[in-house]
């Protein structure tokens, strides 16, 4: 099972890997509302969200606890939830969609897509370190720059790093040469928020 928000680029990244592998089936979702309340993020309402599918909880930490009585720490989204061991897999977005892309294919999902092949790895894993570091944490670094003159340092980085993009974009049609990768689908759900959510 699959927890997410739809406001959050990292659980945007594992809807989509989701559904590139056709995992819909085998692995099931549950949305919490886009804005963290004083409980953290809540289950809710259908416009904005989805009930616990699995258990009716009301919030995301109630889940954790489950998972770990003793929690106290930060209670994120992504949640790769295993329902049959009533525990969290992994909360990491990318990890997750490291799993997707090869863990169901046994078992139904579409082994022909491969978002991490072998002879791309190399270069898959330098640019996700780079999106990762220039764009995806880039955006926030911008967006809370406690200084005037942080916050123009960062947003200089960030469009030289967008600069960089369509300059490797003009070579290839996808970052790591011919076809689409995970790096692709981690740098996808930044952009496509970038006016609305980034400027």
């Amino acid at each position: 099972h699959l927890y997410v928000s739809y406001g959050c680029p990292w659980a945007h990244r594992t809807l989509i890997v989701r559904a590139l592998k056709r995992l819909d089936a085998l692995v099931s979702v549950s949305v919490v509302e886009p804005v963290i309340g004083s409980q953290g993020w809540v289950f809710g309402a259908a416009a904005r969200g989805t009930a616990d599918t699995l258990y009716g909880k009301q919030y995301l930490h109630q889940l954790y606890v489950r998972a770990q009585p003793d929690f106290t720490g930060i209670v994120t989204v992504p949640v790769l939830w295993d329902r049959r061991n009533h525990t969290i897999v992994n909360n990491e977005s990318s990890d997750i969609i490291r799993m997707f892309n090869t863990a169901f294919d046994a078992c139904g999902g579409d082994a022909t897509v491969d978002l991490y092949p072998a002879p791309l790895r190399p270069a898959i894993d330098a640019l996700n370190v780079w999106i990762y570091d220039r764009i995806n944490n880039g955006v926030y670094q911008a967006g809370f720059a406690a200084t005037q003159a942080a916050y123009e340092q960062a947003v200089d980085q960030l469009f030289a790093a967008l600069d960089e993009l369509e300059q490797r974009l003009t070579h290839h049609p996808y970052l790591a040469g011919e076809q689409p990768t995970e790096a692709d689908w981690r740098l996808f759900p930044t952009l496509v928020r970038f006016d609305v959510a980034y400027q």
